[in-house]
């Protein structure tokens, strides 16, 4: 232990041997400053003295004579450089490098946490607010790279809203460059969390919240052109606020005061519930904060869409919520319900809230509700023009239901997975019958590794043949011609019973699906023996000799030699391996049995 950091309460403060030293540096400062106008040789000595401090404490945190030492130097600091007798060029060279060194001190103790505060505070209130921007924003970004912790933060982030207060000149410019920063920080901070901090982020979070406010007080500063822009920034902040504190904390009840205060920004940024939900009010704010610059800045907010979707479903948990942002949320339903292109947007939306795995599942298990709000109660009536532009909404639509999907599969809950699978019908049910095939195509594709998500699929297949069928049976009585489109049905199917890669399919693993795919041909076999249609393609001898070829028998085969092939062991898994083959037999003799009917027939077999 270094002698002349002992505490000996029989000196006097200002007579502490570390007391002196400090304005030894400073003199010293003071000295260099005047011969040579070197400031970083003559900051130095300072710096090199507190980090001397500095290293004890970390090296020995519990230790009480440390602290009590640190907290004397801070506060002698603190004095220093609010005296009248500093000189002020002292005090210049000083503020390039003492807001980063002193925020280190922040963790030692509250008391100490409050002195690095005021230092901080008095070199934001006295130096060139522009130059400070830099120092502060540098500090934030180096911090960055070693700490996690909120605390090491908080004196920064408070001054630099202070700074943000004191810009004069081109302030949308300066303070649209300091907030990617900020961001970084939370983001920094948020990754490397636990619950051992709950206070130390609600602290974070005031201080990045005061830094919002900063910024609303500035634009009514501000001519109109400059004002829309830093509104459109603020807006934006606040979107990747909400993001990233629903990262942390979920929909926990105290979540719901910061939801209500960052809430309160959306109406005075003129971000409505609608353009949230719709995404519309992002395309306009995003041209508008990156002017002629290319989208490159927008990478420092890549969560915007999703806080668009938590601030839009939080109205949906809180009536609160809704008061402060200003909204009826029951209007925002209305208008969703009664347009299939808004809801089409709106779960386009939702689907970067529901596949992001960082989000907790409190928050999705709202959104599905959220969706099932929006489509219980969804106008009938569809406008011809809304079925042309289904087309352009395809990609996303596609996305959005791969999204629900990993809700269903990785979801625990048993009654969320439920709501999640309900959402997903629906969404598939507002989408026209051929692109709806063709999402259902691609799902199938995709979902390789997700048998019984494929059975489900499939399930939803065999409802839209049927709902198919019976507009046939009925157009019919009109006179009418439908083509139905079971051919397309079958190329289907066979993704499931004769994969591209060739054979048949992988058992047991994919059991679900081919069981499934069986349960639709079956179907489809009943359907079309009942009716004498020229255009059922299911009948045709040149499909029923592929399917019996190509599927069935090769199936059978494989099944059949895989059911002996267990039976001849006598080992809990063999028998549970032989039952799973039970849903796929019971499907694929009845199979059997109607083709070769069929063939017989057709005078082929």
């Amino acid at each position: 232990m270094k002698a002349e950091k002992m505490c000996d309460s029989s000196i006097s403060s200002a007579h502490h041997p570390l007391v002196l030293r400090l304005h030894e540096t400073l003199t010293n400062c003071s000295k260099i400053l005047a011969e040579t106008g070197d400031i970083p040789k003559s900051v130095a000595n300072v710096v090199g003295f507190l980090n001397y401090i500095l290293d004890d404490v970390v090296s020995d945190p519990e230790n009480e004579s440390f602290k009590e030492n640190t907290l004397l130097v801070l506060t002698e600091l603190n004095l220093c450089i609010s005296s009248p007798s500093l000189d002020e060029t002292v005090l210049d060279a000083l503020s390039f490098e003492l807001p980063e060194v002193v925020a280190q001190f922040a963790f030692i103790s509250d008391k100490c946490r409050e002195m690095v505060e005021s230092v901080t505070n008095h070199i934001v209130l006295t130096s060139n607010p522009r130059d400070m921007l830099a120092i502060l924003c540098e500090a934030l970004d180096s911090h960055c790279k070693v700490f996690q912790e909120p605390v090491y933060f908080t004196p920064l982030l408070s001054g630099l809203a202070r700074v943000f207060r004191r810009i004069e000149r081109r302030k949308f410019e300066q303070i649209k460059v300091a907030l990617p920063v900020v961001l970084n920080v939370l983001k920094s901070v948020v990754a490397e969390s636990d619950n051992e901090k709950d206070g130390q982020f609600e602290e974070l979070f005031a201080r990045v919240l005061n830094i919002a406010t900063s910024m609303q007080e500035v634009s009514q500063q501000m001519e109109a052109k400059d004002k829309e822009k830093l509104k459109s920034l603020l807006g934006l902040f606040v979107l990747e606020m909400m993001a990233i504190s629903h990262i942390l904390a979920g929909v926990e009840l105290n979540c719901i005061s910061l939801v209500v205060q960052l809430s309160r920004f959306l109406p005075l940024c003129g971000f409505p519930y609608i353009g949230l939900i719709t995404g519309s009010v992002l395309v306009n704010v995003t041209s508008i904060v990156c002017g002629e610059d290319d989208d490159n800045y927008m990478k420092s907010f890549p969560l915007i869409k999703q806080g668009a979707s938590i601030s839009v479903i939080w109205a949906h948990i809180s009536d609160e919520v809704g008061t402060a942002a200003e909204e009826d949320l029951s209007v925002i339903k209305h208008k969703l319900q009664s347009s299939r292109t808004k809801r089409w947007q709106a779960v386009g939306m939702l689907k970067y809230l529901l596949s992001s795995t960082d989000q907790p599942c409190e928050v999705k298990n709202h959104a599905i509700e959220f969706l099932l709000s929006i489509f219980n109660g969804k106008a009938s009536e569809i406008c011809n023009d809304e079925e042309e532009e289904c087309s352009s909404y395809t990609p996303s639509l596609l996305a959005a239901l791969q999204a629900i999907q990993r809700v269903i599969i990785f979801t625990s809950g048993a009654l969320v997975r439920n709501k999640a699978f309900s959402a997903f019908k629906m969404v598939l049910a507002d989408i026209p019958s051929d692109q709806r095939f063709d999402i259902i195509k691609a799902l199938i594709i995709l979902n390789t590794n997700a048998p019984s998500m494929i059975g489900l699929l499939l399930g939803l297949v065999k409802e839209m043949v049927y709902e198919d069928y019976q507009l046939v049976r009925e157009a019919e009585k009109k006179h009418l011609k439908f083509p139905f489109w079971n051919f397309n049905v079958l190329e289907l199917l066979e993704l499931v019973l004769r994969p591209p890669k060739g054979g048949p399919p992988s058992l047991p693993e994919q059991n679900d699906a081919v069981s499934a795919a069986l349960t639709v041909y079956r179907f489809l076999l009943m359907i079309a023996s009942k009716e004498e249609t020229s255009y059922i393609e299911v009948l045709s001898e040149s499909s029923l000799r592929k399917v019996y070829s190509e599927w069935l028998l090769p199936l059978r085969t494989l099944v059949s030699g895989m059911v002996e092939e267990s039976k001849e062991g006598s080992s809990q898994f063999e028998i549970e391996i032989n039952c799973s083959f039970l849903p796929v037999m019971s499907n694929l003799y009845p199979c059997i049995e109607l083709v070769e009917d069929k063939l017989k027939n057709l005078g082929c077999l």
